[in-house]
């Protein structure tokens, strides 16, 4: 068990060198913003399914008894590790108030399956504190260190729901990463990618949403 625990926490989890700056893993997403009935984000809903490659890593890591399926315990420890794993890294999951970071509380929410030979995880978070639903909101799902791809196919992949966003606008913003790289070369030094306190690569180059209210 400690053995399949730490495959899969160090899949998701490992901060790459800066030779490796790219994705190893793949998921297509999609991720819901909630508007509650205060005028303040209620939830936010993610979907993820992960490429072949790594769902075929999974099946085998934590197939306890050899069947090539996984059943309910083992699904169950998939999600107890992923959530376990991505902890420290906000669950992927990123909501800024008029550019200030607003923090994501422990899903209470996450579950996984395996359909199609593909891993699908489901989970919720909430955030930390109140967010009003007014001024300028940006919401993203992304990994700090690029180690995993977390794509939006389509823009209708990551939406708002609720009378809350009634009044507000939004767009998807998806950086052009030729763009990104001439425009951070100065700071993307080999001293940034080894900074004891950890960097965040993925946000440069990551999907997400903009709501102005």
């Amino acid at each position: 068990m400690g053995k399949r625990l730490a495959i899969l926490a160090m899949a998701l989890s490992l901060s790459p060198f800066p030779a490796f700056a790219h994705p190893h893993i793949f998921a297509e997403a999609r991720l819901e913003v909630v508007a509650g009935a205060d005028g303040s984000v209620a939830e936010l809903r993610n979907v993820w399914r992960f490429d072949d490659v790594f769902s075929s890593s999974v099946l085998m890591d934590f197939d306890t008894n050899s069947d090539l399926k996984l059943d309910h315990s083992e699904l169950h420890e998939i999600a107890e590790t992923i959530r376990t794993s991505l902890a420290d890294y906000g669950y992927f999951t990123f909501i800024t108030s008029d550019g200030a970071p607003i923090s994501v509380a422990k899903p209470e929410t996450f579950n996984v399956d395996f359909k199609d030979q593909q891993l699908l995880v489901f989970f919720v978070v909430k955030p930390e504190k109140k967010v009003p639903i007014k001024g300028k909101l940006s919401f993203g799902v992304h990994d700090p260190t690029l180690y995993t791809a977390i794509d939006f196919s389509k823009d209708d992949d990551i939406v708002i729901e609720g009378d809350g966003f009634r009044q507000c606008k939004h767009k998807v913003v998806r950086p052009d990463p030729d763009e990104v790289i001439a425009q951070n070369q100065s700071t993307l030094t080999e001293a940034f990618f080894n900074d004891p306190a950890g960097t965040d690569m993925g946000k440069l180059f990551a999907t997400r949403l903009e709501v102005t209210c």
